[in-house]
This record gives structure tokens, C-alpha cells and sequence, in this order.
């Protein structure tokens, strides 16, 4: 967390945005507070609404820059497949920035920044489609390759596919699944020792 003692004149803005991840990592979004972090952050409660004016666009600011990481994460994939593993691999990294960018009933729909971001990395998961021979729904093809992603990502990070992961490893199972969606092949889902 960060403490008056990691925190200097400067850097109030970052050091606000680490202690909502950490919030939101705990305890979700719901458990943000401005008056919270200022305390974590070690300095008065108003001083957070300086660079954010309020828990909206503290959120709005979360989103913004975890469209922009994603969309890094996403730069210079090879094809849709591993898009979809960098995709995953994002949500693992980021899990707080994953659960705020999806709740749209949260942030400030039109702020500029957040646009932004959110079509750069509209834009890297479009790319992976553009790779794809005889499909005759681009679009489907990639709004079905997004919901393969997130939905494995999402149940990833809320635990509901430990069981059949066990020990592996999330990004080759999840190439196994893309594979029996998009090549029609039954996958070889990786086992227990990775093999």
C-alpha cells in the first residue's frame, strides 16, 4: 500500500491511482474511497480531488490507463490466437484495471482520454482479425474471439477455473481452447505437468 513515507511532493496523482489499484485488487471498486486513499496516501483528504474531482474520475483514470496498457500488451501480436493469450495475460497482470474497465456504469463514458484508449486497444484487438483467411464475418469473428478471451480471463480471475487448470498453465490452456474455436480441432488441453 502506499504510506506517507513512499509518498513526495509530486507524485500524488500516481500514488493515489497505486492505492485505488490496491483497494480495488482487495475489495473491488465498491470499496474505493477518495477520503481513504488520501489517508493511505498520506495527505489531506481534498488533495486527491485536485487531480480527479471525484471517485468517478479516479475510476474514469483507472480505465483510461488500463486501455492504454492492454492495448501495449496487445501491440505486435502475431495472429488472433495470441492476442487472445496477451489478452488473458493482461487480466492476470492487471486484475484491478480489468475489473474497472468493464463497468461502464462507473466511469465518465466521454471523457477524451478514455476514448482514446479504449480504441487504441479496439483497434490492436482488430488487427488480430484482419489476419484471418475465408471468414466471411470479420466482425463476428472478433467480437467471438473477445468474448473467448474475457470470458476465460474473467473466470480466471474469480477463481472459477482452478479446478480444471490445476497446476496449468492458464495461457497454453486457454491456446487449447481458441484452438477448438477457431481451427475446429478437438484441443490437446495441456495436463497437470504441462505436457
Amino acid at each position: 500500500m502506499t504510506s506517507r513515507s513512499s509518498y513526495h511532493h509530486g507524485d500524488l496523482r500516481q500514488a493515489v491511482l497505486a492505492a485505488a489499484l490496491d483497494v480495488i485488487a482487495a475489495e473491488g471498486p465498491g470499496a474505493l474511497s477518495l477520503r481513504d486513499l488520501a489517508r493511505r496516501a498520506g495527505v489531506s483528504h481534498a488533495a486527491p480531488a485536485h487531480h480527479f474531482k471525484d471517485r468517478t474520475g479516479l475510476l474514469t483514470a483507472i480505465a483510461t490507463q488500463g486501455y492504454g496498457l492492454l492495448a501495449e500488451t496487445l501491440a505486435g501480436a502475431p495472429g488472433l490466437d495470441e492476442r487472445g493469450v496477451r489478452y488473458v495475460r493482461f487480466a492476470a497482470a492487471h486484475p484491478a484495471h480489468f475489473q474497472v474497465m468493464f463497468q461502464p456504469e462507473l466511469l465518465r463514458a466521454d471523457d477524451p482520454d478514455l476514448l482514446a484508449a479504449k480504441e487504441r486497444a479496439a483497434a490492436e484487438l482488430r488487427a488480430g482479425v484482419a489476419g484471418l483467411q475465408d471468414v466471411p464475418d470479420a466482425r463476428t469473428a472478433g467480437i467471438a474471439a473477445w468474448s473467448l478471451a474475457h470470458g476465460f480471463a474473467t473466470l480466471l480471475l474469480t477463481h472459477n477455473v482452478d479446478a480444471a487448470l490445476g497446476d496449468r498453465n492458464p495461457e497454453e490452456y486457454f491456446r487449447a481452447l481458441a484452438g477448438l474455436l477457431f481451427e475446429g480441432a478437438t484441443p490437446r488441453l495441456p495436463t497437470a505437468d504441462g505436457a
